[in-house]
């Protein structure tokens, strides 16, 4: 058997460690689900997220952390850990400063923000409307908590160093866990003899617990900045050379997440003007989507991101490609079969967790089946998005993402009017996925050599095929004792066979990523 390459660790890790605050994300929609349901209130918390998560990513959730790690590599391999440190403290300084000041403007116009024709949620009513600006000025005190923590997120990447960052997200869980279970419920929750305190503050309780869930999701990495040995130093010089590097990458970057940002905005503002509930249908069909998408596009696109830095750094442009290509490969032979196995069994599965009415449960599995028709696109874009960024060249990502955004807007503006929530799913879906061939036709023209998926995307519609029809003749003609819970479960396990057959050599080059 070949030998695990340490990329493949590092994915097979993330995976693990992503599987578990995926898991604990399941236990908390339940839990949300089950206190609030599809209604205007969740719609509302769902809503206020929007402009707080929007600077976060713009900032050092997104923009800046991908724009970053390529030169705080460079730095690191060619000037040492001291010379990495003070970059790194200098960027973190900026940083936070215009996440302050951006913050307070948002805090200031909120109102406006929120209740404008083109706003967050002009279609909710003047109750919803205040409730949501309230709760979007307690949600930027945990983006000014985030915007240290995702920064530190890239450093200790940079520095090789996956476990911590891939944990914090479990601890945020923590935090809103808390919120879910202490803070928001009226009446104590009571696990056998354990009867818990409930605070009873509704819907912002689970505010609450979100602050503390990414103060939580800061603390846990600090060990890692003790291990590297980071000094922190009280400097913001605009003018350092290699701060004016990563500004540089930063920029385009920071559009691209705009235009990213602005896909979420527009979602609720599509979904504010339908029936109630529409939000959090969308919002539940995308967290269910990202599931998947997160442990395997996340977890090898950021696994992989520091080795294209390092290699284009080198002038290994062959084994660059050979990186990308591999990921590919793997990203498409998981993917596909997963959305089409996992569209066929999710009803029974999103009736038990989120414990929703009949055509509640309806309308979030029909979103959710739209979403995961994407989940190949929104990986790859992941994985394109870093190679380009790894060869220093944001552009492309830059103009594509602009595109996404108008193709979104305009078939989401079509479908919405005609099919609801699941129109506004599958401009999304389209969306992405027209970014991700473009990317991909792009990317082939910067390296000197063409990626091969072709063979790969053929081999992962077939596996899908078969995958899906035994995982429908399992659910229709053959179920299993222990309810369509056990049956759906088992049908999945069951379709992965004849897909995993189709696909062994394309599985086979996981190890050696």
């Amino acid at each position: 058997m070949k030998k695990i390459s340490r990329l493949t660790k590092v994915s097979l890790l993330l995976a693990v460690l992503f599987s578990l605050d995926k898991l604990l994300g399941v236990a908390r929609q339940m839990l949300v689900s089950r206190q609030f349901g599809l209604s205007a209130e969740l719609d509302v918390f769902n809503a206020a997220n929007n402009l707080p998560d929007m600077l976060f990513m713009l900032i050092s959730g997104g923009a800046l952390a991908i724009a970053f790690i390529p030169v705080l590599t460079e730095v690191l391999s060619k000037d040492g850990r001291e010379k990495a440190w003070a970059l790194f403290s200098n960027i973190l300084n900026i940083s936070f400063l215009v996440t302050a000041a951006l913050a307070l403007i948002i805090a200031i116009f909120s109102k406006p923000l929120v209740s404008g024709n083109l706003g967050i949620a002009p279609g909710f009513s003047s109750a919803q409307m205040e409730l949501t600006i309230k709760l979007l000025r307690l949600n930027l005190i945990s983006t000014l908590i985030f915007s240290l923590s995702g920064l530190v997120m890239a450093g200790l990447q940079a520095n090789q160093h996956f476990f911590l960052p891939a944990l914090a997200p479990i601890f945020y869980d923590f935090g809103q866990i808390f919120g879910v279970l202490i803070l928001a419920p009226e009446r104590p929750y009571q696990f056998g003899p354990i009867t818990l305190p409930a605070l009873g503050l509704g819907i912002e309780g689970m505010v609450y617990g979100v602050i503390l869930g990414a103060l939580l999701h800061l603390l846990i990495q600090v060990p890692g900045l003790v291990k590297y040995r980071f000094r922190w130093q009280p400097r913001a010089n605009l003018k350092d050379p290699e701060t004016l590097k990563v500004l540089r990458l930063m920029g385009p970057r920071v559009l691209s997440m705009f235009f990213i940002q602005l896909i979420f905005l527009a979602q609720d503002n599509f979904a504010s003007r339908l029936a109630a509930g529409s939000v959090t249908a969308l919002t539940y069909g995308w967290w269910i989507m990202q599931v998947p998408e997160t442990l395997i596009g996340t977890a090898i696109a950021t696994a992989v991101l520091p080795t294209l830095a390092e290699l284009f750094s080198q002038n290994a442009f062959a084994q660059l490609k050979v990186k990308i290509e591999r990921a590919g490969q793997v990203m498409l032979a998981l993917t596909i079969p997963i959305a089409i196995i996992g569209g066929v069994v999710i009803q029974p599965l999103i009736q038990a967790l989120l414990g929703l009415e009949p055509a509640d449960t309806a309308r979030v599995v029909l979103v959710t089946r739209i979403f995961l028709l994407g989940i190949s696109g929104h990986s790859l874009v992941e994985l394109f998005v870093r190679s380009f960024y790894a060869m220093q060249k944001p552009k492309y990502p830059l103009i594509f993402s602009a595109s996404t955004l108008l193709v979104y807007l305009g078939a989401g503006w079509l479908l919405s009017s005609r099919y609801d929530a699941a129109g506004i799913a599958a401009a999304n879906t389209l969306a992405y996925s027209l970014q991700a061939l473009v990317l991909f036709i792009l990317l082939n023209k910067v390296l000197a050599e063409k990626l091969e998926l072709l063979p790969a995307f053929v081999k992962a519609i077939l596996a899908a095929v078969l995958g899906g029809a035994a995982a429908w003749l399992v659910m229709r003609f053959a179920p299993i004792p222990g309810g369509r819970i056990v049956t759906a479960l088992a049908a999945a396990l069951l379709a992965l066979l004849p897909a995993g057959v189709v696909l062994r050599k394309e599985l086979r080059a996981l190890i050696s990523l």
